[in-house]
């Protein structure tokens, strides 16, 4: 005959792995995919958008003329911004927004950039107030959104919504 005891802290140990398993194999089913841009996919997207030569609020208005939008010549806000040294959960996500684009803040931390900011009036399909923000550096587009400020807002890359597209 064969006797194994076994003591409460052994069956506890085993417990707490059996569980942490269980949550890890949850979680991995659980949690959503994403396909991520691939570098060739973004200099696809942004193959005729010049980043460059962004040295005033005329060439911001270009600038954004090159994604379809268009704009009150006079932008709503300009200012001098601070890229932060180290990124809070809403920067992070800002920057992963920009990623998207092709863009990356990270490489400009602590330097002071102009943020222009214009009113679209042609947002397609869409009646509230809709912003574009633009921030450069030296002369180079380092980021940009088009955002509301509404209620139920949005907040999205340059790229002029592909499924209303008008120019």
């Amino acid at each position: 005959m064969f006797v194994y005891s076994l003591k409460a802290s052994t069956l506890k140990f085993f417990g707490i792995v059996s569980v942490a398993v269980i949550a890890l194999v949850a979680l991995i089913l659980l949690v959503p995919t994403y396909r991520s841009t691939t570098t060739a996919e973004i200099a696809a997207l942004n193959e005729n958008i010049s980043f460059d030569n962004v040295k005033n609020k005329d060439d911001v208005v270009k600038f954004l003329s090159q994604y379809g939008w268009k704009v009150d010549e006079t932008p709503v806000e300009e200012c001098e911004i601070t890229i932060p040294k180290e990124f809070d959960k809403v920067m992070t996500s800002y920057n992963e927004l920009q990623k998207q684009q092709g863009l990356d803040l990270s490489k400009y931390c602590k330097k002071t950039a102009m943020r222009y900011t214009y009113k679209i009036t042609n947002y397609p399909n869409y009646e509230g107030t809709v912003y574009a923000n633009v921030i450069v550096y030296r002369g180079k587009v380092i980021a940009g959104d088009v955002c509301t400020a509404d209620a139920k807002g949005f907040i999205h890359t340059l790229r002029m919504p592909s499924d209303n597209a008008t120019n």
